[in-house]
């Protein structure tokens, strides 16, 4: 398989070189600096867990019942344009921070701030980067700090900074509708750790090196496709699949399918453990209007569950990873019902809601089949106008229980988490 990839990579920088006379995004270049943008991204986060009939918080051992943090980030995002020319050259640049506004060492754990040596939260943290880019074309190399959104290798950004990764990442869209990456990925550093490389396998020592490839092409309109895969040092062997078609039933209305899969084979020293899974997904939504009704099943099988944590808190691109559950145990079956409306259509623009529904069971566990269930409720308003358009505000809520015979997502508990995010471009 990873052959065919490099192949594909091929094929499609090959096809590049002989359409130099055409349009490309480097003929295009404007030059270094006045293709530049510069973004900032301020958010505030409260986050609480509050675990139910009488359990005890596990990450301060066994005192309050509940979590709770409350912290400001913000995130400076410089991206140079390119250098004209042939080959053309460009620099990204990062700089962000956090600020614990409240949270003591006896409420602490959602993954908002790192520990002192005391047990007590940071009270801030920073950390910056960059990374060097060079333009073929319409092929892009890119070395250093960044962000990356592959189903295979992603970095995660659900608290107050996201994860940040070190290494090599190729991208080419030589080929209409044809998007081909590559890359080589050698630390990953958390969203509470501000060293090169802080992320670590559950207790295990952290990445040595993921390397990743992948491609997705859109066949029609309607109808687009994607394959990936990852091979990380002495962890597993990792493949993946989409297929996403939307079928137009009228001007209002359209029904979509979404299809995602996963398998993982451990390999080398097994730092990860003896992995063994194969995980899909498949969800049904129909779109009415200011509505959409969305049906999911996912179902894991194999020796083990889904893993996945050194290679990106965000790889995990199945229908049923929701707020707190992702529903991905050894052996389990899980059904989603989702319901979102659009305000704007009832004259509230930027106002929408969301609930759902989702029931996991026949989790293969020591102690007996593992169910849990879940349900979530999300409401966000985003200004439309004014000074602080672009403004939004959120409210995450979940109710998670489980039949204790749930090793991984342990007891039930209550997950509220309030959210304002205001975006500005500044250049």
């Amino acid at each position: 398989m990873r052959v065919m990839k490099w192949s594909m990579i091929a094929l499609a920088v090959s096809a590049g070189t002989t359409q130099f006379a055409m349009a490309s995004s480097q003929d295009d270049a404007k030059g270094f600096v006045e293709d530049s943008t510069l973004t900032s991204k301020t958010r505030m986060l409260y986050m609480n867990r509050d675990f139910r009939n009488g359990a005890s918080n596990p990450t301060n051992g066994g005192k309050s019942g509940y979590r709770e943090d409350w912290g400001l980030s913000e995130l400076l995002n410089y991206q140079s344009g390119f250098t004209q020319g042939t080959i053309g050259v460009g620099v990204d640049a990062f700089a962000m921070g956090t600020v614990r506004l409240d949270g003591g060492a006896g409420r602490q754990g959602n993954g908002l701030f790192a520990s002192k040596s005391d047990g007590s939260p940071e009270d801030s943290q920073g950390k910056i980067g960059g990374a060097v880019k060079f333009r073929l074309s319409d092929t892009e190399l890119k070395y250093g700090n960044q962000f990356v959104a592959s189903p295979v290798f992603s970095t995660d950004d659900s608290r107050l900074l996201p994860e940040v990764a070190t290494g090599t990442l190729i991208t080419s869209k030589e080929i209409k509708g044809l998007e081909l990456n590559a890359g080589r990925f050698t630390a990953l550093s958390s969203q509470t750790g501000m060293a090169r490389d802080s992320i670590n396998g559950k207790g295990k020592p952290g990445l040595t090196a993921a390397n990743i490839a992948g491609a997705t092409y859109q066949f029609t309109d309607n109808f687009v496709g994607g394959i990936a895969a990852s091979d990380v040092d002495d962890y597993f062997k990792k493949q993946y699949i989409n297929l996403n078609y939307t079928l137009p039933i009228a001007e209002s209305q359209a029904l979509n399918f979404d299809f995602n899969g996963y398998r993982t084979s451990s390999q080398g020293q097994e730092r990860a453990g003896d992995v063994d899974n194969k995980i899909w997904s498949l969800a049904a939504a129909y779109s009415l209007g200011a509505h959409k009704f969305t049906i999911a099943h996912q179902r894991s099988t194999g020796d083990s569950a889904y893993y996945y944590g050194v290679d990106g808190n965000g790889t995990i691109f199945l229908a049923n990873s929701v707020q707190y559950s992702d529903f991905n145990q050894r052996d389990e079956r899980s059904w989603q019902g989702r319901y979102d409306l659009n305000m704007a259509s009832y004259g509230v623009p930027g106002l929408s809601f969301m609930a759902r529904y989702v029931k996991g069971d026949n989790i293969s566990t020591s102690t007996g089949e593992g169910k849990e269930h879940e349900f979530d409720f999300e409401t966000k308003y985003v200004l439309q106008e004014g000074p602080a358009k672009d403004l939004s505000l959120r409210l995450r809520s979940a109710v998670y229980r489980t039949n204790g015979n749930n090793s991984v997502n342990g007891t039930d508990n209550n997950d509220v988490r309030i959210i304002a995010e205001y975006p500005l471009n500044i250049l």
